[in-house]
């Protein structure tokens, strides 16, 4: 009895090492396949970002004049890429719950649920894919911006922290498609899904600093979640680093992140109920 008791404890943790490493493996098997399906399909991938493109242009083209108003001593080209990364963020999102919703209508999802996948892994893949679709997306946005004549204030360590600001902020919205497309197994009503969070890039600092808002947009600023990772991103650009700003960026990501997973495996959780 003492042998047995004493080799539980290094028992246990190889086999909870074997788990976690299964997991990963899985999560990563999927996502790879989320991207592999998607880049098979370039229709689905290329319209978010041509369209983050032209507002780049457009918004840097029209407002750039009039932000030495509000902008003394600092680039309103800077200031205005975080939003253009988040506005691909809602405008991509719905990559990854339109993977879910191709495999469910072709009968492949039902066949992965009868493998022992973990379930986490099921949901968690097609987020991954969708959030590497995005920090590709911003890495081709800022290049692009870089090309406009963008001098980033924290050089290129603050150009990969905002990638993986980007990576964060993908992997939340991809977290609530992914429950959509589960949840209805619609591509329509997926599709519709991705713009709900759209009008939150009006309710917080959009083409003003966050300090010159004023009365009920300023009060919505400081509850939209969105507020804090676009404000850290428009310090790394254009005022340098700001540990508070990064803390409160990373924190919401992560809030926000925790809570639409919630919410896609709820998605999960109810569409195996129905069967």
């Amino acid at each position: 009895m003492a042998a047995v008791a004493q080799s539980k404890p290094t028992v246990q943790p190889s086999a909870r090492a074997e788990r976690s490493m299964s997991f990963i493996n899985q999560t990563a098997m999927l996502a790879k396949r989320t991207l592999i399906t998607n880049f098979r399909d370039p229709a689905a991938v290329i319209p978010p970002l041509l369209i983050s493109v032209f507002f780049l242009l457009v918004n840097s083209s029209t407002l750039s004049g009039a932000a030495s108003f509000f902008l003394p001593g600092q680039s309103y080209l800077g200031f205005i890429v975080p939003l253009t990364i988040i506005s691909s963020s809602l405008s991509g999102a719905g990559i990854a719950g339109q993977s879910i919703v191709r495999d469910i209508e072709r009968g492949y999802f039902d066949k992965l649920m009868l493998t022992p996948v973990s379930r986490a892994a099921i949901v968690l893949g097609p987020m991954i894919a969708g959030a590497l679709l995005l920090t590709l997306q911003t890495a081709l946005i800022i290049l692009i911006a870089l090309l406009m004549g963008l001098q980033p204030e924290t050089g290129i360590v603050g150009l990969v922290s905002t990638l993986v600001f980007a990576t964060f902020i993908g992997i939340s919205f991809a977290g609530f498609t992914v429950g959509m497309a589960l949840f209805t197994g619609s591509a329509a009503a997926t599709g519709g899904a991705s713009f709900i969070f759209f009008p939150l890039t009006f309710l917080t600092a959009t083409y003003v600093p966050f300090d010159l808002l004023t009365g009920w947009i300023k009060v919505a600023a400081e509850f939209n979640p969105i507020t804090y990772p676009l404000e850290a991103m428009r310090a790394l650009l254009n005022t340098g680093w700001d540990g508070d700003l990064m803390l409160k960026g990373v924190g919401s990501c992560l809030l926000l992140g925790s809570v639409l997973f919630a919410f896609a495996i709820f998605g999960l959780r109810t569409r195996t109920q129905r069967r």
